[in-house]
């Protein structure tokens, strides 16, 4: 098995695709909007994943937090509120805000089961700053570690209730961030005691399956690399500070923030301590390279990658119970002026 998550062009498989996915035997997927025109297509397409591959359960991921990060939205699809909506009210109704966040979570993990997704990216615990780059922004759970922590936890829950495996990110803190990664590297000039603020929500749930890199430089740590292509930052901040001991992937492999080919990107990353390269944009020759630039799989990613999966599950259809759980967070998130548009 190839350490990689790989995209997929379209609605459908192609020949090629298919082909080129059954010998490479990528650890997953990822999902994206041009891949979901309707549920029953959808469907149709994680099924054709799944039948490529022998393992009990494979790993068909997506973005799905709500607000502007959403792949799956109204008409097919119920909406769903960004971090925000949790944060305000927990100015208002802290046990509320954290009971919001678990049922919402359920309902998407019931939605997303439906679908044949395994795992979600959601949610981040970037620690919202102020006059940071809005690429966090409103995706944001809160500007106290704590607060975040806590509406974190119940985010993990709801989803692994409803049979999805969540994944933290991005590790060790994107919230202040004075630019958009996708775009370029942004450079953290903090010290390892403001440092502390945007590791805390991490630390505090490192028992989470799955967590993500941030492609951020932060030079008390290591002055030359980013996160993701860290050997220092992900063994003695992500492993060792925080403490986290699951899934390791890198974000988006892609982003303008690195520099180099996208194999030369991935080599790296895997050799600093990231357990899975993630490349979401489907083109041959990129996915070509990186199978060519990576080991097989480890015996320890593996074992990660299978207690990842393990609470997981595939529904044949979305019960009844995901529009009562979506009408109960609507009554709570009322409670702060916030209404969930359909």
């Amino acid at each position: 098995m190839i350490p990689a998550i790989f995209g997929c062009s379209g609605p459908e498989l192609t020949a090629d695709e298919r082909a080129f996915f059954r010998e490479a035997d990528p650890a997953g997927y990822i999902l994206f909007g041009r891949n979901c025109d309707s549920p029953e297509q959808l469907r149709a397409l994680t099924d054709d994943l799944r039948s490529l591959h022998g393992r009990d359960r494979l790993l068909i991921s997506i973005d799905q937090e709500g607000g502007r990060v959403a792949r799956l939205r109204p008409p097919h699809w119920s909406a769903y509120p960004a971090g925000e909506a949790f944060d305000r009210l927990y100015d208002v109704a802290p046990a509320s805000a954290i009971e919001a966040a678990r049922v919402s979570a359920k309902a998407m993990a019931l939605e997303l089961s439906a679908m044949g997704v395994t795992v979600d990216y959601h949610p981040p615990l970037d620690v919202r700053q102020a006059g940071a780059h809005d690429v966090i922004g409103d995706r944001s759970l809160g500007a106290d570690p704590i607060q975040v922590a806590a509406i974190g936890r119940a985010i993990l829950d709801g989803l692994a209730a409803g049979g999805v495996t969540g994944c933290v990110k991005h590790m060790p803190g994107h919230g202040r961030s004075m630019v958009d990664t996708h775009k370029e590297m942004p450079t953290v000039h903090a010290s390892a005691a403001e440092l502390e603020h945007d590791i805390a929500p991490f630390r505090a749930l490192k028992s989470a399956l799955i967590g993500m890199t941030g492609h951020l430089k932060f030079p008390v740590w290591d002055a030359d690399n980013p996160a993701t292509l860290s050997e220092t930052i992900i063994r003695d901040i992500i492993r060792g500070e925080i403490g986290f001991d699951g899934l390791l992937l890198t974000d988006d492999i892609d982003m303008e923030a690195l520099e180099g080919s996208i194999p030369e990107r991935s080599a790296r990353a895997h050799a600093a301590g990231c357990d899975i390269v993630l490349n979401c944009w489907a083109k041959p020759d990129h996915m070509q390279g990186i199978c060519e630039a990576l080991p097989a799989m480890t015996d320890v990613t593996t074992a990660r990658l299978d207690r990842a999966l393990e609470g997981t599950r595939v529904a044949d259809s979305i019960p009844a119970e995901q529009a009562e759980l979506l009408a109960k967070r609507d009554a709570l998130l009322a409670l702060s002026g916030e209404v969930v548009s359909a």
